[in-house]
């Protein structure tokens, strides 16, 4: 089994990162991998998903987690919030990413501004609790909830190979979710879920495939390279979930399993239990799957195209075989896919010879 880093790196051209979503979910392109590979339009992915499923989906949703805040030098820093720090009882402090890290110390303030523009006096201030650590983690207080912040000052954040000189824009308001998140609490969209409509979901329940929905919220570990090439070495990011009881019912007695996206995998593998039925309740999962691992729930997957040399790819193929992902990745860089966040769809099975 690949064990390091460098075997999970494709090349792709940049022109290929999708920069702003398909003119409608349902019309990104579908890449679906069984005995043969067949290129066709999500909107056909009914035809692929076995009638007696059950397709589970994320319903977490993105809040603006993307700050700006100015020094009292002038200098500007971004500010990317990820969740309430583990290791804090007050909960105005807040993990986060922060450009120019290297320049702030303990104790320093910034004041709250909006892109491209300079603070003004009655702005909110935050306070630099906690200088940035060697996982690139800065402690942030704020100065009143975060959703009292992110309402008036907060902007979609959008991934960073999205490059595009307006920022986030009101179109992202609307297609950086999923048509069906609920629960606040992620700083990343949960991808493979963004193509879904009103209308797919009815056909699918129309053939008598069930959708179940759980939460996870989706944190720094998006956003954080993997920095060993010995993979033994690497330590997942933790991630929160919750799964109700009447969903854990429902997954444990389905004949097959679809899960949409990488964080549904993670979360259900994670719950299951040792007569792989799903456990319920709130959790954490830290859980790093890569090629050799054993799946214990889910039967077939739909995610998007990810970055070379990261945690999700190595999911993916381990999933569907490593051979046969990357051989995909080659042939979606080939066929001109769109690849990333707001990219084209993969459907895939599990690749049962990777698991017996």
């Amino acid at each position: 089994m690949p064990s390091h880093l460098d075997a999970f790196h494709y090349d792709l051209p940049l022109e290929y990162i999708a920069q702003i979503p398909a003119d409608s979910r349902d019309s990104s392109r579908l890449l679906v991998i069984d005995d043969e590979i067949k290129n066709k339009k999500f909107a056909d992915i009914c035809d692929e998903i076995p009638a007696d499923s059950v397709v589970v989906v994320n319903d977490t949703k993105v809040f603006p987690a993307r700050l700006f805040a100015q020094k009292n030098t002038g200098g500007k820093v971004e500010i990317l919030l990820l969740s309430p720090s583990l290791d804090s009882e007050d909960n105005f402090v807040w993990d986060a990413l922060v450009s120019r890290s290297k320049s702030l110390k303990d104790g320093m303030c910034l004041q709250v501004c909006h892109r491209g523009h300079d603070a003004i006096d009655d702005a909110p201030m935050l306070v630099i609790k906690r200088s940035s650590s060697e996982q690139g983690i800065t402690q942030v207080r704020l100065p009143m909830s975060v959703e009292q912040l992110c309402k008036t000052w907060g902007e979609v954040p959008l991934p960073p190979y999205i490059k595009r000189n307006d920022g986030a824009t009101v179109m992202d308001e609307e297609r950086y979710q999923t048509v069906y998140s609920s629960h606040i609490g992620s700083v990343a969209a949960p991808t493979a879920g963004i193509h879904f409509t009103d209308e797919i979901f009815a056909k699918l329940r129309a053939r008598g495939v069930q959708i179940v929905s759980i939460t996870l919220h989706i944190g720094a570990g998006t956003f954080l390279p993997v920095r060993d090439n010995d993979l033994d070495n690497h330590k997942m990011h933790q991630e929160r979930f919750c799964i109700t009881k009447d969903v854990s019912e429902i997954i444990s007695s389905a004949k097959h399993v679809v899960a949409t996206g990488t964080t549904v995998v993670r979360a259900l593998e994670t719950a299951a239990k040792n007569n792989n039925q799903i456990d319920y309740g709130h959790g954490v999962t830290d859980l790093f799957i890569r090629p050799g691992y054993k799946f214990r729930v889910v039967d077939s997957l739909i995610t998007n195209f990810h970055l070379p040399e990261s945690t999700l790819l190595m999911l993916v193929c381990a999933f569907g075989g490593y051979d046969r992902v990357m051989s995909a990745y080659r042939y979606a860089v080939a066929q001109r896919y769109r690849f990333y966040s707001y990219g084209d769809a993969m459907f895939l099975s599990k690749n049962n010879e990777v698991v017996s």
